[in-house]
């Protein structure tokens, strides 16, 4: 790669993050920008440090799901579920006060400050069910979508409780959010159905 003057390198860094709204230090690194270079930026305050090992540009528009493309960065393999992937979704009425985020059962989970992270366990086979990749403030995130959202929260109900579940599930179908059929194949896939069924046909029924 060719050596960049540090002019050059300050460019090179405003491009990236133009481009990608929030990077680590190793991107940067595999660009061949050095970390003095961020730190000069850092300190002239032309980029900000929004949790360790993160940078964006400052004055940057960031959007309400902001927490969640710094926590795609900071745990790359990880998928936003549950309570934050139901706000993104907008089929809560909860306001979660970290960030959901799911990983492999033998994954090595993170130590974070920033964002607040609450870390879930799925098998290989849930981690990579319906998982749909949106783009916020520029960053690709694997987000589960709005049917595999309520479905892990009955499979999670002891965790994030049976009420987030169920007001999840008439929200979901009330805007149309998820199709019945689309709960029910994915919990006969997760094997929750005999759980959720009850549930669904009440909603359902209620719901005329």
């Amino acid at each position: 790669m060719k050596k960049l003057s540090r002019l050059g390198q300050k460019q090179r860094v405003l491009d990236l993050l133009g481009r990608n709204g929030i990077m680590r230090l190793s991107e940067f690194l595999a660009n061949g920008i050095h970390a003095p270079t961020l730190a000069r930026l850092v300190n002239q305050g032309t980029v900000t440090r929004p949790s360790r090992g993160l940078y964006e540009l400052d004055g940057a528009e960031i959007s309400m799901g902001h927490s969640l493309a710094e926590a795609a960065k900071r745990v790359p393999k990880g998928v936003i579920c549950l309570v934050s992937a139901l706000a993104f979704h907008q089929i809560t009425l909860q306001s979660p006060n970290w960030v959901w985020v799911a990983i492999g059962e033998n994954s090595r989970k993170p130590k974070l400050t920033t964002p607040p992270v609450r870390f879930v366990r799925f098998g290989s086979h849930a981690l990579s069910t319906d998982v749909e990749t949106h783009i916020i403030d520029s960053v690709p995130v694997n987000i589960t979508s709005a049917a595999k959202t309520v479905v892990d929260c009955f499979r999670f109900r002891n965790t994030v409780g049976l009420d987030v579940a169920l007001e999840a599930l008439r929200m979901s179908l009330r805007k149309r959010k998820a199709k019945p059929d689309e709960i029910a194949k994915l919990a006969h896939k997760l094997r929750i159905w005999s759980v959720l069924r009850p549930y669904i046909e009440g909603t359902m029924a209620d719901e005329g």
